[in-house]
């Protein structure tokens, strides 16, 4: 059952800038994470959520109840925000415990809940602690424990791991994860790190210029984008052009230069018509230059350790990138590019589009 709503939700800044007829939903204890490129509507979008933003059209529902009209202080939401907003004149508990205090929550109950919230991010003794004494991971954590202290019904996380260096931010990512997953929060997340998404949300909403471009968990993204966008911003990938040279049913054939392999869906173009063929580095195996495929010579070779990334130039002018076994080829070497599966068992997908992104 939906939770958390967004209804056709609108806040124009110009013609092409803002939040477009946006429409989300969210269920109870979920995480949802809004990621996009910068200017994509991301942040925006939080900030209707979150009340700092008036929209000009739609709603914002919880378990049905219409919190547009609400001020921010009213909706019971927490916000923790990109760079965590503590004061540096007071210590750890008097930051957690500021909310409170503005609330009119008697010294008692906030003295309970800041122990409690405290103690929820691993922070319980922290309280005298000054807040320039901590690490960047902790001040996270101070942040999280003043946003849960009021018992809000939606968390709101404005690029929260984006302040960290990037072995603290997988550590931190972890951590966050467990602390959501443990508080049981209904939880939106903003963030322009496909690691962080697909790390932390259960459903990921793909933004761009302020319009839904599709939402989904993260596999299901990778695996079956909708749109060229979304396959291009979703992991890496490589394209070519390709030739529709049958149609079978639900599927086809797709001829690309002199290799010609079948596609499980049917493509958005008729026989002998043109279309943008996507590949994932995963999806092709190296094999010698004589073997029937896409043929091309090794330009670069980069070492990530249980494997590397290839880029083949293809003799039709276009860069693949392969990832394969470190020793499967060296640069300068002509191969051939396979399918990583047997294209007959259907578990070798092609993604095809439009030859033109509309």
């Amino acid at each position: 059952m939906t939770y958390l709503t967004l209804e056709v939700l609108s806040r124009r800044y110009g013609p092409e800038t803002g939040v477009f007829d946006l429409s989300l939903g969210l269920e109870r204890g979920k995480i949802l994470a809004l990621l996009g490129p910068s200017g994509s509507g991301k942040t925006t979008t939080l900030r209707l959520l979150g009340g700092f933003e008036v929209p000009e059209a739609g709603r914002i529902l919880v378990e049905g109840e219409d919190v547009t009209p609400l001020r921010p202080e009213h909706r019971r939401f927490g916000m923790v925000f990109q760079h965590y907003a503590l004061f540096p004149h007071l210590d750890v508990g008097q930051n957690v415990a500021f909310g409170l205090e503005a609330r009119g929550v008697s010294p008692a109950e906030t003295m309970r809940r800041v122990t409690e919230a405290l103690a929820l991010v691993d922070l319980a003794g922290f309280e005298r602690r000054t807040v320039g004494g901590l690490s960047g991971g902790q001040q996270q954590r101070v942040a999280l424990a003043r946003a849960l202290a009021p018992a809000p019904r939606v968390l709101l996380l404005d690029e929260p791991l984006s302040n960290l260096d990037p072995a603290l931010r997988e550590r931190t990512r972890r951590e966050l994860r467990g602390l959501i997953r443990r508080v049981g929060i209904t939880t939106v997340i903003v963030t322009h790190e496909q690691e962080d998404a697909f790390d932390l949300g259960d459903v990921v909403a793909v933004l761009r210029d302020g319009r839904l471009q599709q939402t989904g968990p993260p596999e299901a993204l990778y695996r079956t984008p909708v749109n060229p966008f979304v396959g291009g911003f979703i992991g890496r990938s490589s394209w070519l052009t390709g030739v529709v040279v049958s149609l079978d049913g639900n599927g086809a054939r797709i001829r690309v230069e002199q290799a010609e392999w079948p596609v499980a869906a049917r493509p958005p173009a008729g026989v002998g018509e043109p279309v943008r063929v996507m590949l994932r580095p995963e999806a092709m195996r190296i094999a010698p230059f004589e073997a029937q495929g896409l043929h091309g010579t090794i330009t670069d070779r980069r070492f990530t350790g249980a494997s590397a990334h290839f880029l083949v130039s293809t003799e039709g002018g276009a860069v693949v990138e392969v990832s394969a076994p470190p020793e499967s080829a060296a640069a300068g070497d002509r191969v051939s590019l396979v399918p990583r599966h047997d294209p007959a068992d259907r578990e070798f997908v092609l993604h095809c589009f439009p030859p033109v992104d509309r």
